[in-house]
């Protein structure tokens, strides 16, 4: 066989190794060597001989091996021990290995192709010494078995057999048995040795962080969250309805009115702003104007001191039933100004029903 056919097959194997490389396994490139005795065929008339092989390779696969291997030996002949036959040769070696977890050791199937070449001193019938030098192709199986990589170096134990197609050997011809081919038994142990550091297995990303949604997230701290607030600026102090926007709350103070030219609150009255100092109790953060009213009878001036009157009527009794001052503003009267009902008919007539509405005090909500 053509040498650079098989350097040129050999390389473009070790090509294929490096391409299938990009696996989710130990794929490193390795170093192997190994020390072994070839039991020789015995029709050549050579001794069996310690061999020696070195070579390199890698896993392509969880399962499959390739490597590139020198192998050399020197047998000799059984007769004529001053003259030389020695051997060596290079192969590509497929091996399918079967492991398994937890197993020290794991067998494996070997299957090989290579080129061996022959150096064979002979005696003409001349008695002249000359040297024939060829070269040939082999191919090799065999059995074996393989640790793993865990300890960092692989022991292989290995058997093949290899079938040496020299079809050109001197000394069976001379022996009058020409042969085509011979096989020899090659009986192994070597080292794999891992190239770098062993693989570290790929950690798997961190998932992208999930953006909170608008239902977990409550920006004005309103207690409503951002999805169902529809005023999302609410401010401290303010009561919140469930859509997120202020709530007026309304302290009822209709009832509350006053007898005529009077600044002195009426029983029912007095009921009245019992309840509401109960709501404001309940939003202590809640703050009101105290503000007094009359109708338009008697003169302005004396209509504004009868509403202050009558406003300091219902502030003194928040104040008196637990409702703090600060949170009180007034008390102020607004006189006869901002009436709520007409004071007079529409043909100028008294309009008494009128009056008695417009003769009150209001909490006005401030916040």
């Amino acid at each position: 066989m053509n040498k650079k056919i098989l350097t040129a097959a050999l390389l473009g194997g070790l090509a294929f190794a490096q391409a299938a490389s990009a696996q989710e396994f130990d794929d490193r490139w390795y170093l192997t060597g190994s020390a072994g005795f070839n039991f020789q065929d015995g029709d050549r008339g050579t001794n069996d001989a310690p061999f020696a092989t070195l070579g390199l390779g890698k896993f392509i696969s969880p399962n499959w091996s390739l490597d590139g291997e020198l192998n050399y030996q020197n047998p000799n002949f059984d007769e004529n021990q001053n003259k030389n036959w020695s051997q060596y040769g290079i192969s590509l070696d497929l091996r399918r290995h079967f492991i398994q977890e937890g197993r020290g050791w794991n067998p494996y199937l070997l299957a090989g192709l290579g080129y061996q070449k022959s150096e064979e001193e002979y005696l003409t019938q001349a008695g002249n010494l000359l040297d024939r030098k060829d070269g040939n192709l082999a191919a090799k199986v065999g059995v074996g078995l393989q640790t793993t990589f865990e300890k960092r170096v692989a022991v292989r134990a290995e058997l093949a057999y290899r079938a040496d197609f020299d079809d050109k050997s001197i000394a069976p011809s001379l022996a009058g048995d020409d042969q085509d081919w011979f096989g020899d038994v090659l009986a192994s142990v070597g080292v794999v040795i891992p190239l770098g550091p062993a693989p570290v297995a790929a950690v798997a990303p961190a998932p992208a962080p999930v953006a909170p949604s608008c239902a977990d997230l409550d920006d004005d701290g309103d207690g409503v969250n951002n999805c169902d607030d529809k005023c999302p600026n609410s401010q401290p102090g303010q009561t919140i309805g469930p859509d997120g926007c202020p709530v007026p709350v309304s302290i009822d103070l209709k009832g509350v009115n006053f007898d005529f030219d009077k600044a002195t609150l009426r029983p029912d009255a007095v009921a009245i702003l019992s309840e509401a100092t109960e709501i404001l109790k309940r939003y202590p953060d809640l703050r009101v104007e105290v503000a007094g009213h009359t109708d338009s009878k008697g003169t302005d001036a004396y209509n504004q001191k009868l509403s202050e009157r009558r406003a300091k009527a219902v502030y003194d009794y928040l104040t008196t039933n637990g409702v703090s001052a600060s949170r009180l503003q007034g008390p102020i009267g607004y006189g006869e100004s901002r009436p709520i009902a007409p004071n007079t008919n529409a043909d100028g007539s008294d309009n008494p029903e009128g009056r008695a509405k417009n003769r009150r005090t209001e909490l006005n909500v401030q916040n």
